[in-house]
């Protein structure tokens, strides 16, 4: 048996304590927005937040979630379902293609705009070198990144101003 915080909701979930924690958040409790990407914590896809800081959750045991907090993507945005200011911002800058890494990327994104409100690109690309977009979307995600902080226009905005 496992007990976590999960998205602010408290869960006991019976399962191994090695089972990580995608596992339980995918096919446990049902939560498919957390991705399985390479299973050895080098891709990021599996990004959630433990305790607000990113881990890779494809490699975390749910042991180590034992009376703590876990944030997916399902739980980032506000309590009547508003958009956070990332999330706003990858749909305005358009930023997946595929779209299967983009919920890692968000989730490191939201935890760096956390802790660094007004990044620099030197930060980006620390806080999200460790996230992997076979598309390359990178020049999004960074402008994504600059829009939610109020760095830069909104593409709309942008493409009006061309207008």
């Amino acid at each position: 048996m496992a007990s976590f915080t999960l998205n602010g909701r408290p869960v006991t979930v019976d399962a191994d304590p090695a089972m990580p924690i995608l596992w339980v958040v995918r096919e446990k409790i049902g939560l498919s927005g957390t991705k399985f990407g390479c299973g050895i914590a080098q891709c990021g896809a599996c990004t959630v937040h433990l305790d607000g800081q990113p881990v890779r959750s494809c490699s975390t045991p749910v042991s180590a979630a034992e009376g703590r907090s876990v944030t997916t993507i399902e739980g980032i945005a506000g309590p009547e379902g508003e958009l956070t200011k990332i999330q706003q911002a990858w749909i305005s800058e358009q930023v997946p293609q595929c779209g299967y890494c983009q919920s890692g990327q968000i989730m490191a994104a939201t935890a760096l705009l956390r802790d660094n409100p007004n990044p620099s690109d030197d930060d980006i690309d620390a806080a999200m070198s460790g996230n992997i977009c076979r598309c390359g979307t990178y020049t999004r995600i960074r402008r994504a990144i600059k829009v939610a902080a109020g760095q830069e226009q909104p593409l709309s905005e942008r493409l009006a101003g061309e207008a």
